[in-house]
C-alpha cells in the first residue's frame, strides 16, 4: 500500500517490532488465574486471560495484534500479523503466565493498520477515505466515516482537487473507537438512505463497499475484538471478518442486505490474495452522536 503524506501518524508503519527492554516482563495484573484453563475454560479463566493479554500488549506497545474471547471454544484467540516475530509471540505467552493455557494463537498475512490512501471518494487534506452511511438528526443531514480518517481532515470534498465541498467534520473518535461525523454543507449534493440499523452475528454473510476496491463479501468471524494497529493505537469492540479491503476503503459501509452493521476500520492483506478486515459497529457510532440512520 502506498501513501502520499508521511506526516499522518496513522500511516507511520514501523519496519520492525519496537519493544522496550522490559516490555515483555509479566505485569502484576497478568498473574496466573486461580483456575487452570481446560479445553472449555471457565468465564473467570477467560476473563483473566483476556485481561492478561490486553495488559501485556499495551505495556509492551506490541502492535500488529488482535484478540477476542471465543465463548464457543473457551479460548482467547490472539491473532498476529506478519510483522510480529515468533519470538515476540513466545514472550507474550510467557508474560501472561498460566493464563497462556487459555490462549489460542493464529497468524494473519500482511499488516494490521487503518486503511487510508489517495484516490477518489471523499477527500480532505490530501487524503482519501470512503463515505459510510448517511444519517440525520432533526432537519440536519450528516454522514459517518472512520475516525482515523477525520483526525487531520476538517473539510471534505467530492474530488481529489478538493474544489467541490461536501462539509465539515463535526466530531471524531480514534483510537479506542473508530468513527467520525461529517455534516453536509453543500445543498446541491443528495444524500440517499435506505438502511436500518442492526448488529452483526458470528457466521453472518456480510458485504462491504469501499472507494478503492468496490464491493466485496465474506463472513463475520468474531465480535468484540480488540486490535492494536501498527503506529496507530488500539481500537476495541470491533467486528472481525474475512473480507478483503485496501487503502482508501476506510469509512466505507458494512451491511447485510438493507441492514447497516459497521464502518470499515482497518486490517491486513489485499483483494488479490485476501485478507482480514475489522469494522466499527454502527450502533455505537449512532448512539455516540445521537443521530439516526435512514
Amino acid at each position: 500500500m502506498r501513501f502520499t503524506r508521511s506526516r499522518n501518524r496513522l500511516l507511520a508503519a514501523a519496519a520492525g517490532l519496537a519493544l522496550a527492554a522490559t516490555a515483555m516482563a509479566a505485569p502484576a495484573s497478568a498473574a496466573p488465574p486461580p483456575e487452570q484453563a481446560g479445553p472449555q475454560a471457565s468465564a473467570k479463566v477467560l476473563a483473566a486471560a483476556y485481561s492478561a493479554v490486553d495488559t501485556v500488549v499495551q505495556r509492551a506497545d506490541l502492535s500488529g495484534i488482535a484478540w477476542y474471547t471465543d465463548e464457543a471454544t473457551g479460548k482467547v484467540v490472539v491473532t498476529a500479523d506478519s510483522t510480529v516475530t515468533d519470538s515476540a509471540l513466545s514472550r507474550l505467552t510467557e508474560a501472561v503466565g498460566a493464563a497462556a493455557d487459555a490462549i489460542e494463537l493464529e497468524r494473519a498475512p500482511g499488516e494490521f493498520k487503518p486503511f487510508i490512501g489517495p484516490g477518489d471518494a471523499i477527500y480532505g487534506s490530501g487524503y482519501r477515505c470512503s463515505l459510510g452511511f448517511n444519517v440525520r438528526s432533526g432537519g440536519n443531514h450528516y454522514f459517518l466515516t472512520a475516525g482515523h480518517c477525520a483526525e487531520d481532515v476538517s473539510t471534505w470534498y467530492t474530488n481529489s482537487g478538493e474544489t467541490t465541498r461536501i462539509g465539515r467534520t463535526v466530531k471524531s473518535s480514534f483510537p479506542g473507537n473508530d468513527y467520525a461525523l461529517v455534516r453536509y454543507g453543500n445543498t446541491s449534493l443528495t444524500h440517499p438512505g435506505g438502511y436500518s440499523v442492526g448488529d452483526a452475528r458470528v457466521g453472518q454473510r456480510v458485504t462491504r463497499d469501499g472507494s478503492s476496491t468496490g464491493v466485496h463479501s465474506g463472513k463475520v468471524e468474531a465480535l468484540n475484538v480488540s486490535v492494536r494497529y501498527r503506529g496507530a493505537g488500539t481500537v476495541r469492540g470491533m467486528i472481525k471478518t474475512n473480507i478483503c479491503a485496501e487503502s482508501g476503503d476506510s469509512g466505507g459501509p458494512l451491511y447485510a442486505g438493507s441492514t447497516a452493521l459497521g464502518i470499515t476500520s482497518g486490517g491486513s492483506g489485499n483483494c488479490s490474495s485476501g485478507g482480514t478486515t475489522f469494522f466499527q459497529p454502527i450502533r455505537e457510532a449512532l448512539n455516540a452522536y445521537d443521530v439516526n440512520i435512514y
